[in-house]
Formats: structure tokens, C-alpha cells, sequence
């Protein structure tokens, strides 16, 4: 005979300890078993009808509801494990059996091992009743049963005392087992929750008879009642208040949501001409800083052009030997160095452009004559009396001409010397500091002639670089402003 499981319908493989089961283990196994359900338990009713039978105030029954409102007991089975009807139980008189030698030396020595099958998963969903065991067929009853029999008669019996005492047939796999304890553990948890609801509301069933038992009556729980529902109205009105100031500040969000916005765009059209105005200032500043270095460089060639003295380098007064020099051009004639009258006309013209720019420059007009800078053809009028022309510009001839025209020469070289006399005297006016180292008197500068006829060359020579000298004195004063 092969068990099934109750469960999950798959063969089982029994333990050697329920194939030997003795009797005194059947009654240790029977004695920790419950007993049988009775039939008050279709008498039952629900909590929620027990909880409304309770002579108890409505707020421990609340008490309790809250409790319990978490975790709501699920029934005590699964329609899998409901209880399969009862199966007779065994007669007292098959509790042990006698066996003789004889028959106990033919039992074999071990069973053989039915086929295992693969245990599916067991599903709670299942709602039909659990087979029982094939009854074994009937046999001729014997005075003395086999041992196997024996066995298979005490399992059985063992399986029915199970099933009668519990919600579930049995034999189980050990898969269904397994589910059946986890089963049992989550209704010990609910149980224990329900057993802390009737704590919870039991300890609210005192409260409430020590309250009705410090004298609370009737009107003081009117009083309270007509106190509740003042705050009742005031919260109200307060409700209304608030809901009336949250439209004010909804209405004053709108508004300043809308002054942002205007605001926003008047930002950002301050940035868009700040930025205009920081580029523009910043093209000023690049023209100003450019105005800047152009006036620097401007200023510097000024300073530059005010150090330089023109007139130096125009009239470059200087000696080469015994020779007063102006621009090179040598002004004289010694004994054994020819100088050709080319140049020394030619240096008499820059003597006579020097004087008359000193003169221009320092607003002096000259008496009596008037200079008329020709290069090497320069001359000097007189302009009273009989108004001659004196030329300044000698030559070497020898023939009667030229010697009437070398004594307008003297006569010329006179002039200038007499305008030279003049200047000097008007600059000593001007600043007595000046200092001028030869003396012109009459056709004299320092004790030499300027005239050519009946005079020797050295002392004609001499008395030129003198005058040299005396405009270079007159230029540098009037060069350097001292003249104001």
C-alpha cells in the first residue's frame, strides 16, 4: 500500500519511526494532539458582533477597532485545509498485536522504497477534499496477521488520529509541512495582535468606568458639548477668515508676479543699455588712451623741436685757422692761402641773412640803412640823404672800375658794421648782462678795420672774425628768449 499526500496528491516515503511505531509512542503522539473540535464551533460568532454585544462606551469600542484595523485576522484556514470529514477511529483492540516466532522470523528485513515523484508547489487555491488512502483489498481474516499489514494498519491509524484532531488530512510532504508551519506562525501573529486589542480595550473599559465613577454627569457633558461646539464655530470662522486672506495674498502674488515681470523687463533693458554704454565708453576710452600717446609723442617732438635751435644750424658760425667760418665759407684772405672772392661773397651774403634775421626776429628796424640779403650779391641802402646803394661783394681786378666798385665794397662793409653797432647796443638795453668782447668804433672792431683798400690782409681778416663773433653773441641771446 503507497501514501499520498493530502496536499499536493504525490507519493510519500515513509520514515522508518512510523513504520515501527510502538505503542507507547502512538500514546505520546495521541496525548500531545488537541482534542477533537466540537459542534460549538458553527455556533460562533464574529469579533465585530461580540464587540456590538458588549455592554461597553462607544470610545473603547473605538479603542478596539483601531487595534485591530491594521491587521485584520484572515480566517483560521485556507479552503485547502479545510477539514475533510471524519474517518471512524480505530477499536481499542487494534492497538498492539501478537505475533509467533514462526511469523517473526519470516518478516523481511527492510521494505522495499516506492518511487518518488517530483512535488510540485503546493497551491492554497485548491478546493477540493483530500483523497484518502486506498483501503487495502479484503483478505481472509487469518488468527495471526502479517507483519507488513501490521504496519501499514498502525500508519493508518496513526494518519486517521491526525486528521481527526486537526483542520488537515493527513499524511504531508515535507514541502506542504513546511507551508503548513508558515501558515501556523502568521495566525500565532494575528492572534497575538488580537490579544493586544482586547488589552487596549479593556484598559479603555476602565478608564471609562473610573471616569463615570469620579461623578461626571449629564450636565457637565452637556457643558462640555456646548464648549466643543463654540471652538467648533470659532475654528470655523477662523477657517474663513483664513481661506478670505489666502484670496487677498493669492490676489497680491498675481499683482507681484505681474510687477516682476515689468520689472524683469525693465532689468533687462537696463542691462541691454548698460551694456551699450560700457561698450561705448570703452570705444572712448580706447580714442582717449589713443588722443593720449599722440599727444605724448606730439608733446615729446615739441620738447624736441623747442631744444632744437634752427638758427645754429642754419648759421653755423665757426673758425678754420685764422678764418672766421659761416656755414663752412670762409670770410678773409691771408698772404699764402687763396681764398676765392666767390666764397668770401658768399660768406658776406649768409653774414648780412644773419644779421637781418636777428634784427626781424627781435622786431629792431635799423637807422639810416637797409639791408638787402642777396646771397653773393647782397647789398645795403641808405636810406637818408642821398639814398646810395652799397654793394657787399668785392672782386680781385685791378683795373680803375674795380677799384671805384671795392670802395663801395668798404663803404658797404662800413654799413654793416654801423648796423651791427646799433643791434648791439639795443640788446646791452635789453640785458646789460651781455657781454660783447670787441668794441666797434666808426669802421673799427677791436682796434682792426673792416675796410679792404690800404689795410693788410691779416688785420682785414681779423677784424671779419670779430664780427663773426659778435653774431654768434647775438644769436645765442636771441635764440635762448632772454629778450622776453
Amino acid at each position: 500500500m503507497n501514501f499520498v499526500c493530502q496536499q499536493c496528491k504525490q507519493p510519500l516515503h515513509l520514515d522508518a519511526s512510523l513504520v515501527d511505531l510502538s505503542p507507547s509512542a502512538y500514546d505520546l503522539v495521541a496525548s500531545s494532539l488537541p482534542p477533537s473540535p466540537s459542534t460549538s464551533h458553527a455556533r460562533q460568532t464574529s469579533g465585530a458582533e461580540k464587540l456590538a454585544q458588549l455592554p461597553a462606551p462607544p470610545s473603547a469600542k473605538s479603542a478596539w477597532r483601531n487595534s485591530v484595523q491594521g491587521s485584520p485576522s484572515s480566517p483560521a484556514s485556507s479552503p485547502t485545509q479545510r477539514k475533510q470529514p471524519q474517518r471512524a477511529p480505530m477499536h481499542p483492540n487494534e492497538s498492539f498485536v501478537l505475533l509467533q516466532d514462526s511469523v517473526i522470523r519470516n518478516i523481511p528485513s527492510q521494505l522495499p522504497p516506492p518511487v518518488h515523484a517530483k512535488k510540485p508547489s503546493f497551491s492554497k487555491g485548491r478546493a477540493t477534499a483530500a483523497v484518502q488512502p486506498a483501503p487495502p483489498p479484503e483478505e481472509p481474516a487469518h488468527p495471526n496477521p502479517s507483519p507488513l499489514s501490521h504496519h501499514l494498519r498502525s500508519s493508518l491509524r496513526l494518519f486517521n488520529l491526525l486528521s481527526s484532531r486537526t483542520d488537515l488530512d493527513h499524511p504531508l510532504c515535507a514541502e506542504c509541512t513546511h507551508i503548513l508551519l508558515g501558515t501556523l506562525t502568521r495566525q500565532l501573529e494575528e492572534t497575538k495582535k488580537e490579544r493586544d486589542g482586547y488589552i487596549a480595550f479593556e484598559k479603555e473599559v476602565k478608564k471609562e468606568k473610573e471616569r463615570e465613577g469620579s461623578g461626571v454627569n449629564r450636565l457637565e457633558a452637556e457643558a462640555k458639548i456646548e464648549r466643543l461646539k463654540e471652538e467648533e464655530r470659532l475654528a470655523i470662522e477662523q477657517l474663513k477668515a483664513a481661506e478670505r486672506e489666502h484670496q487677498q495674498l493669492e490676489e497680491e502674488l498675481k499683482n507681484l508676479e505681474r510687477e516682476e515681470k515689468v520689472l524683469g523687463e525693465e532689468e533687462a533693458e537696463f542691462w541691454r543699455q548698460h551694456n551699450a554704454h560700457l561698450l561705448k565708453s570703452a570705444e572712448q576710452a580706447s580714442q582717449l588712451a589713443a588722443l593720449r600717446a599722440a599727444y605724448a609723442a606730439d608733446s615729446a617732438t615739441l620738447d624736441k623741436l623747442e631744444r632744437t635751435n634752427v638758427y645754429n644750424d642754419a648759421f653755423c658760425i665757426g673758425h678754420d685757422g685764422v678764418f672766421g667760418t659761416i656755414n663752412g665759407l670762409r670770410l678773409g684772405r691771408v698772404p699764402g692761402v687763396p681764398v676765392e672772392w666767390a666764397e668770401i661773397n658768399a660768406a658776406w651774403g649768409q653774414t648780412l641773412l644773419l644779421l637781418y634775421t636777428i634784427a626781424r626776429k627781435l622786431d629792431f628796424t635799423f637807422e639810416n640803412y637797409r639791408l638787402v640779403p642777396m646771397g653773393s650779391f647782397s647789398r645795403i641802402e641808405k636810406t637818408t640823404g642821398d639814398k646810395a646803394t652799397y654793394e657787399l661783394y668785392g672782386s680781385g681786378d685791378l683795373h680803375f672800375g674795380r677799384l671805384l666798385h671795392n670802395r663801395r665794397f668798404d663803404f658797404a662793409m662800413v654799413a654793416f658794421l654801423d648796423c651791427l653797432k646799433q643791434l648791439m647796443d639795443y640788446v646791452k638795453s635789453q640785458d646789460p648782462q651781455v657781454d660783447f668782447p670787441h668794441q666797434i668804433v666808426k669802421d673799427k672792431i677791436g682796434e682792426a678795420s673792416v675796410k679792404q683798400q690800404f689795410s693788410q690782409e691779416e688785420a682785414w681778416t681779423r677784424a671779419l672774425r670779430h664780427v663773426l663773433l659778435a653774431l654768434k653773441i647775438l644769436l645765442k641771446w636771441t635764440t635762448n628768449g632772454s629778450n622776453g
